[in-house]
């Protein structure tokens, strides 16, 4: 009996990895390792573009504020995917840097990713962000869009219960919704965000931290919201050495 049990508990294991390794084999590298090819980068620096140094690459990773001295005014940057994404789920890996940069100098560390990016690419530019900032990472903020979210308590797990808020309008630029709870960890994390279309879900570490019900764009010329379905992914370097890494994308069946 026990190695029949033995026998079915490695053929789960088995059948278990190779669904796995299945699934991971559907992503696709969204950054080579090599260089940023597929990318480009927008900094702000008093307003206007400024000198593209901010992120490097070194041995597989994405380094922002890398050959930058700790305690110095910088500006902040974006990294933009050239191409624009629709439905897909987004894994990548971050860790945060040592140094910290004026003006951010006595905050927490702080970074996001932008999806559903819309022109023009300054800094930063409209559309909706999953925060990575110490404590805070799996907030949404609205950034001239409109958003329904579900709002969470601050509890241990993602309630799909939460109630429906809408949050945005055209006159008032930044908007957030916090996330219910804080999975960050010392070292690497993994942020999967999976978007579908106007849809999205925020996971931290595997945990579910929140979810954007519908997300919608401002037409001026027809003064109405319309939905906000695509757009480029944008990394953002916001005063605090970041590092990224594993930037993989799939499309959603």
């Amino acid at each position: 009996m026990k190695s029949v049990i033995a026998f079915l508990a490695l053929t789960c294991t088995l059948v278990t990895a190779a669904t796995t390794a299945a699934a991971d084999s559907d992503f696709k590298p969204l950054f080579n390792g090599r260089n940023l090819d597929g990318w480009y980068t927008s900094i702000d620096r008093d307003g206007k573009k400024g000198p593209q140094d901010i992120f490097t690459v070194s041995n597989g990773v994405i380094h922002a504020y890398a050959s930058h001295a700790h305690g110095s005014e910088q500006p902040y940057g974006g990294l933009i995917t050239k191409e624009s994404f629709s439905r897909y789920h987004l894994s990548l890996e971050y860790k945060w840097g040592e140094k910290k940069f004026i003006p951010r100098h006595d905050f927490v560390r702080d970074a996001g990713v932008i999806v559903h990016m819309l022109l023009p690419d300054t800094l930063w530019p409209n559309g909706v962000e999953c925060q990575i900032q110490e404590g805070d990472t799996g907030d949404i903020w609205v950034i001239g869009t409109k958003v329904t979210s579900r709002v969470q308590s601050v509890i241990r797990n993602y309630s799909p219960n939460g109630d429906l808020v809408t949050r945005g309008n055209p006159n008032q630029r930044f908007h957030r919704f916090h996330r219910s709870y804080n999975w960050e960890k010392p070292g690497w994390n993994r942020l999967d965000l999976i978007v579908d279309g106007d849809h999205a879900v925020f996971k931290v570490n595997g945990r579910v931290v929140n979810e954007v019900i519908e997300m919608r764009q401002w037409n001026a010329e027809t003064q109405k919201w319309t939905p906000l379905t695509e757009g480029p992914i944008l990394l953002q370097a916001e005063g605090a050495e970041v590092l990224y890494r594993d930037i993989k994308i799939k499309p959603l069946d």
